[in-house]
């Protein structure tokens, strides 16, 4: 009931804020002309708004989810109307705000102590306000300028009511999409809700950032502010106050001298670093988060805010997409192929050269262009919908990586129009994967888990006989997770039995030969060679899954 409600809100809001004329001039034309007799015209302070305002003012209205798609759109200039762009990027950090005496409020509950035993100022207007929190500026005993992150009333219901729509329709999708399977509407909603559980948890944040911090810590490239800890809670976070000016706002840093050209190969080479070198990616990185120091015009450098969405991924994510991203660069359609087999995101019975083919067709026209003209993240885009053809199942877990590609791309374009994407991240990527899987590296990785080994060596016997004990006294028991497997099974034990005298006896021999080649025939048996022994149980064994059996 309480989603069905939430869905009726959500329509009257897109109702009210009449935003059918956002599909004025496409497809959905001739059914427009149907449904707009049935729908009541807008109000006089809305129909005076532009299609942008409109869509801004009915987002922030429909609460944090739908804000956060708004501020995604906002980064790809490259995609959307130009004003409708301008009034999303207001998104980022004009949301409404709540009043500040409830700031305060909240401030003296998490910390329990007043505002005024914490700090010496505390501005009650907000210097900026989102979806889901709104900052505060405020200055130490020490005279130390700082901001402090205050969570909006209530947020927590707000969401959980979106989730619970989602959670609703994703159930529907998986009961009754045909292909739920591949798309795994249920592990979606699940990301995206692990994803704004944390955003909800402001200690969980100040986390982040002081991890990020220490990654970039004297870093030319990028800064991040530090953590007052002392004064920060769950609902609660106290930054370092710095100033900036945001990434998009072309003519301050024309004003301020920055090199944009560098400024935007600086950007991907963070993002690819981020992701590849450190496993930790800021991921919501749109302008109203990511800023440019301006007293660095000749060697800018980015500020980064608001960590409360960060992206890891596990060493086999990380090593299939470092690998699909090479194989991109360097146009091995092939690899790219046998890369989303192996990985999984594929069964294992496409075609290779089919799935070759297809990505040779979305990928070759771009690759004709000049590379400042291509843009990844729409190749990307076209490689997954071409996927999608050959059973491509949906991995959740890459959903923030996508998500910010998309962001760091939009931000590169808007800042250098040539910015040629692939030339800069190819060396950086291909240098840190050198770095990742040298000896050196081996050798750290190797000294790293000698206390797991050696805590664990002592019980590798007893295991082993065990093993082998169950081996021999047939009790050791197969576990299968696959459906399809254990029907299969049930459905050929007779091939089973063959398969197994056939792989043993097989075995057998191959062991022979080895054994006969390196030491002459091996010990001898009552005058006869070992390996001729073996080849014997071997062609025995053979024997027996090839005679059929009798009923």
């Amino acid at each position: 009931m309480r989603s069905l409600l939430r869905a009726a809100r959500i329509l009257r809001v897109l109702v009210r804020y009449r935003l059918d004329s956002l599909l004025e001039g496409g497809g959905a034309e001739p059914l427009l002309r149907v449904l707009r007799p049935l729908v009541p015209k807008a109000r006089g302070e809305v129909a005076g708004l532009s299609r942008g305002a409109r869509l801004r003012l009915a987002l922030q209205e429909l609460g944090p989810i739908f804000v956060k798609a708004g501020q995604v759109l906002s980064t790809r200039r490259d995609l959307l109307p130009e004003d409708i762009a301008e009034e999303l990027a207001l998104l980022q950090d004009r949301v409404a705000p709540f009043d500040g005496g409830e700031a305060q409020r909240i401030v003296e509950q998490e910390l329990g102590k007043p505002i005024d035993a914490l700090f010496v100022e505390f501005e009650r207007t907000p210097l900026a306000s989102a979806s889901i929190a709104q900052v505060h500026a405020a200055r130490l005993a020490d005279g130390t300028e700082v901001v402090v992150k205050v969570l909006r009333p209530g947020i927590e219901a707000r969401i959980e009511a979106d989730l619970a729509l989602l959670r609703a329709l994703a159930e529907i999708a998986a009961r009754h999409h045909p292909r739920a399977d591949k798309i795994r509407p249920l592990d979606v909603i699940a990301e995206i809700e692990a994803t704004l559980k944390g955003e909800l948890d402001l200690q969980r944040e100040g986390a982040n950032a002081s991890v990020l911090r220490r990654n970039w810590l004297d870093s030319p490239d990028l800064y991040i502010p530090a953590v007052y800890w002392s004064h920060s809670h769950r609902r609660v976070l106290t930054l370092e106050r710095v100033r900036g000016i945001p990434s998009d706002d072309i003519a301050a840093l024309d004003a301020a001298g920055i090199d944009r050209r560098l400024l935007a190969a600086k950007g991907v080479r963070l993002f690819y670093t981020q992701v590849f070198r450190d496993n930790f990616f800021h991921a919501d990185a749109h302008a109203g988060n990511i800023w440019v120091d301006p007293t660095r015009p000749a060697d800018p450098r980015f500020i980064a805010l608001d960590f409360g969405i960060m992206g890891q991924l596990t060493s086999r994510d990380q090593y299939f997409l470092a690998e699909n991203f090479m194989a991109m660069f360097q146009r091995d359609y092939r690899r790219i192929a046998e890369l989303h087999v192996e990985a999984g995101w594929m069964p294992a019975t496409v075609r290779i050269d089919e799935l070759e083919a297809a990505t040779r067709a979305v990928c070759e026209p771009y690759f004709t262009r000049p590379l400042a003209q291509i843009a990844l993240g729409e190749v990307v885009a076209k490689l997954f919908r071409t996927a999608r053809q050959y059973e491509l199942t949906l991995q959740p877990q890459l959903i923030l990586l996508q998500k910010t590609l998309l962001n760091i791309e939009g931000l590169g374009r808007l800042l250098d129009p040539e910015l040629d994407i692939f030339g800069v991240a190819h060396p950086v990527l291909e240098r840190i994967l050198r770095e990742r899987y040298s000896a050196t590296q081996l050798r750290r990785e190797l000294v790293k888990r000698i206390p797991e080994l050696v805590t664990h060596a002592p019980d590798m016997p007893r295991l082993v006989r065990e093993w082998l004990r169950q081996q021999t006294n047939g009790q050791h028991h197969l576990v299968m997770h696959s459906e399809e497997l254990r029907a299969l099974v049930e459905a050929s034990r007779e091939g089973q039995r063959k398969t197994v005298y056939a792989i043993l006896g097989t075995g057998l021999m191959v062991t022979a030969a080895v054994l006969y080649s390196l030491e002459a025939g091996g010990p001898r048996f009552f005058g006869v060679a070992a390996a001729v022994w073996i080849a014997a149980l071997g062609a025995l064994g053979a024997f027996h899954a090839a005679w059929p059996r009798r009923r």
